[in-house]
């Protein structure tokens, strides 16, 4: 693993969804959709599960994952939260308490026009995921030092850099790590 380089598994940049920071999230949902329906091709490894958003500069600021774009559907989801980027920490709580949950905070219970509405008035930016420090990887790097942060960050993709850290020109997905490990597995005749 240690002679194989990020950049040789990392989906480039220019393959990958991106939204404006200012488009809502209809826009973000149909640049998903459509980037997924061009990922279907033969040769394609795995569909695109989120959106990288980019700023006026063009520069990638955030990522807007699938669980984001519905928990900003019901913004009820950040009075339930116990965190203050108002992911629900789930882990560990019975069914009947999360049932609870969905009805103390009456948690989608507004028409789907009302939901419809939403998504054209939530912006990207106000709902992306900002990367942390340990959520990017130089695309020289070793796919070892990849599979390291994605593993003891619990990530599902990690931003790839250039040669400067500012410098987004891909995205290591988890997907496409755990493919390389099963090729190489395989190569081996177990």
């Amino acid at each position: 693993m240690k002679n194989i380089l990020i950049k040789e598994i990392m989906v480039p940049l220019e393959e990958y969804a991106t939204i404006h920071q200012d488009a809502n999230l209809f826009d973000a949902i149909m640049a998903l959709e459509k980037a997924q329906l061009e990922f279907c091709l033969p040769e394609a490894k795995y569909k695109h599960r989120a959106i990288l958003v980019y700023d006026d500069n063009h520069k990638i600021v955030g990522k807007l994952s699938q669980l984001d774009i519905l928990r900003s559907l019901e913004p009820k989801y950040r009075m339930a939260a116990s965190g203050d980027d108002g992911r629900i920490m789930a882990s560990g709580f019975s069914p009947q308490f999360l049932k609870s949950m969905v009805q103390q905070f009456a948690l989608w219970d507004k028409p789907l026009k009302d939901i419809c509405k939403k998504a054209t008035e939530v912006k990207a930016k106000d709902c992306m995921y900002v990367p942390e420090p340990g959520e990017y990887v130089k695309g020289s790097d070793s796919l070892a030092m990849g599979i390291h942060q994605l593993v003891m960050g619990h990530h599902q993709s990690l931003l790839v850099t250039g040669d400067k850290m500012e410098d987004i020109v891909g995205i290591l997905r988890l997907t496409d790590v755990f493919k390389e490990v099963v090729t190489s597995l395989k190569a081996c005749n177990l």
